[in-house]
């Protein structure tokens, strides 16, 4: 026989057949639901709302101590808090499993305690940075609703604990590591400013900012060597020309005092030409207001007196009358001449010195200006890890001062705190068994095995219903369909009869 193909038509001739199973089992489920409901033993729900406060003072001015990822801080809150310690001690002090406490381990006790409580964090809005958290509930499932309620209580009690102490250690710790790291920079920046004080007293007057004025002075320097070399011409030719002259007074007076002759014109004559001659090497250089231009025309002058008054008649017997016995004593001619020599030679002496002090002072100043690239060079590279010191301690001393409000800020309370909206709530009705859930379970579980032993029975069931099912046991086509009647006891209006049973079939033989 080959399987039979069902139609939704012969499921519903098959439920209109065996109804009464599905009102059995369906009313069988219902009972056993609401048995269930009262039989069961009960449990409570007790639930809070904690919610995440800013801190009353802007990040901005302040950063806060902790500032990474909300639902990772809880995670590991919620960690610490249901650990096997921190349960235990809540097991004791609240006597929640008196008559196991001693026959069952704490462990067990401890897992037993941990699939009451729920912590859920609350979805941030839409738009809002997910990083940050707005809140978390916190749910416990227990037996006795007031167990229930202190459980709860506890458990969000030991978050809002966990929360401060969390954020203060962390404050705390941040800011000793500051501190640490800031010691160590400041060291750093004291033996690098010791190398730059170092490094400045070295090469004091060839660091770079100071070869512009190392150009400066070495310029005026310059000039000032040349006013003093031109100063020490003049005053070698000077000397030369007092040294000249006296050596002339002192041949003249010599040949005088032993010929016992007055002097000659003609000597005069040739200090004349000598001193015409330096008159006019002055004048070469200098404007006749010249204090030196000035001495030589004086000095000309009374030359040409002493020969005007040579040039007077009985001048000569005069003379010779007073210098018939020489004098041992040098004239006060020579004697200036000497003075005057004397003071030339200091002054160029002087001028001398001068110029060696401006060319030493020249000579340092070039070599310092020479050494300025290298000096440039090594000044750059100990200026910048100066700097970089510098700027790292004082990044680090910005970081520590942070820290260190924010740490006052956590004492203070006036950081990221959590806030209970709702306390603990005391259940008043048991959240597990529901009834009304259980009814319509137990009421639709019945029906829904009611409506299955109606399909097994339709396809276990071996009658035939229809044209379709002759067709699929026969092998062969049905040529007619002939209903069955039965005659009623009392007919009406003409019939003769019903159909009571199945349809007879005529086949082709």
């Amino acid at each position: 026989m080959e399987a039979r193909q069902f139609s939704p038509q012969d499921f519903l001739a098959m439920v209109r057949r065996h109804w009464p199973i599905c009102v059995y089992t369906a009313s069988l489920g219902l009972v056993i639901g609401i048995a269930l409901a009262f039989l069961l033993p009960k449990r409570y729900q007790s639930k809070t709302i904690v919610l995440v406060d800013q801190p009353s003072v802007s990040a901005t001015y302040i950063p806060a101590a902790i500032s990474d990822d909300w639902n990772q801080r809880l995670a590991s809150m919620q960690q610490q808090i249901m650990s096997r310690t921190r349960l235990a001690e809540v097991i004791q002090k609240l006597n929640l499993y008196p008559t196991d406490s001693g026959r069952v381990p704490v462990d067990a006790l401890v897992d037993r305690l941990t699939k009451t409580i729920d912590v859920e964090p609350l979805a941030p809005m839409a738009g809002v940075d997910q990083r940050s958290l707005p809140g978390f509930n916190v749910t416990v499932t227990f037996t006795d609703p007031g167990r229930a309620q202190q459980i709860c209580q506890e458990v969000t009690s030991m978050f809002l604990e966990q929360n401060v102490r969390l954020h203060e250690e962390h404050a705390e710790n941040t800011t000793e590591f500051l501190e640490q790291q800031l010691e160590q920079a400041k060291s750093k920046l004291d033996e690098q400013d010791a190398k730059l004080a170092d490094f400045e007293r070295r090469n004091l007057g060839a660091l770079p900012d100071e070869e512009q004025s190392n150009l400066n002075v070495l310029m005026g320097l310059n000039t000032q060597l040349e006013a003093v070399t031109q100063n020490l011409g003049r005053l070698q030719q000077e000397k030369a020309f007092d040294e000249s002259m006296l050596a002339q007074q002192l041949a003249a007076w010599k040949q005088s005092a032993a010929t016992g002759v007055a002097q000659d014109p003609g000597t005069l004559q040739q200090e004349k030409q000598a001193a015409e001659s330096k008159l006019s090497s002055l004048r070469a250089q200098y404007t006749d207001q010249y204090p030196d231009v000035i001495k030589a025309k004086e000095e000309l002058d009374a030359i040409n007196k002493k020969i005007a008054a040579a040039q007077q008649p009985g001048a000569a017997d005069a003379t010779a009358a007073t210098t018939t016995k020489p004098s041992a004593t040098e004239p006060q001619q020579i004697q200036q001449l000497r003075v005057q020599v004397h003071e030339a030679t200091l002054a160029v002496d002087q001028v001398i010195k001068q110029e060696q002090t401006l060319q030493a002072q020249i000579g340092a100043l070039q070599g310092r200006v020479k050494a300025s690239p290298d000096v440039e060079e090594q000044y750059k590279e100990i200026t910048r890890n100066y700097q970089t010191a510098l700027d790292f301690y004082n990044d680090l001393l910005k970081r520590h001062d942070e820290s260190a409000m924010a740490t006052d800020l956590e004492h203070q309370q006036e950081g990221e705190q959590f806030r209970v909206l709702d306390p603990p709530n005391l259940p008043s009705a048991a959240s597990f068994p529901n009834p009304l859930l259980f009814s319509v379970g137990g009421f639709g579980g019945g029906l829904a095995l009611g409506l299955g032993l109606i399909v097994v029975f339709l396809v276990a069931d071996s009658t035939l219903h229809s044209e379709r099912d002759v067709e699929a046991f026969l092998h062969v086509p049905a040529i007619a369909v002939i209903s069955l009647f039965e005659p009623l006891k009392q007919a009406r209006g003409g019939v003769l009869g019903d159909a009571k049973r199945g349809p007879r079939v005529i086949i082709e033989a």
